[in-house]
């Protein structure tokens, strides 16, 4: 693994732990080079994703691009990392065990609202405002409506 801050080659792993879903394996390291320590992530993965992005051009899965969209509508709300980290977890298995190499921005984005609206209504709402595009507070008043018609809030 090459070191963040130096760009040796060479480290050692120092501890190694399941994380809190057991999706994922934490290890610490230390660089051989100049014994700076920093933490790596291992995840299984089963398939290689592609994503067809709306203007016809596709790229492969990131999950961390996930993670930080689903993170940003989470912002400043009371929702604990674990519960994200399941969250995007969920999406990644769902999309690697559906049997399709490529998969349509369309479909990643409906599974992060669906996994939203059961996690925070103000998140939800946040994520759609990008995944649908609004453009006018009409837009936000109009899907906060049917959310309350839906969920008899």
């Amino acid at each position: 693994m090459r070191c963040p801050y130096c760009g040796h080659e060479d480290s050692q792993v120092k501890d190694s732990r399941p994380t809190e879903d057991g999706a994922a394996i934490r290890r610490r390291r230390q660089c051989e080079g100049c014994a700076a320590r920093f933490t790596t992530f291992e995840r299984i993965q089963l398939r290689e994703i592609m994503v067809l992005k709306s203007e016809g051009s596709s790229e492969p899965f990131d999950r961390d691009k996930l993670a930080r969209s689903i993170q940003l509508a989470c912002r400043k709300r009371a929702i604990e990392p674990v519960k994200i980290e399941r969250l995007v977890s969920g999406i990644q298995r769902q999309l690697e065990t559906s049997g399709e190499s490529e998969v349509p921005t369309t479909r990643i984005g409906a599974l992060a609202m669906e996994g939203l609206k059961g996690l925070d209504s103000v998140a939800y709402i946040r994520f759609a405002s990008v995944y649908k595009d609004f453009t006018e507070a009409r837009d936000f008043e109009d899907f906060a409506g049917s959310i309350r018609e839906v969920g008899g809030e």
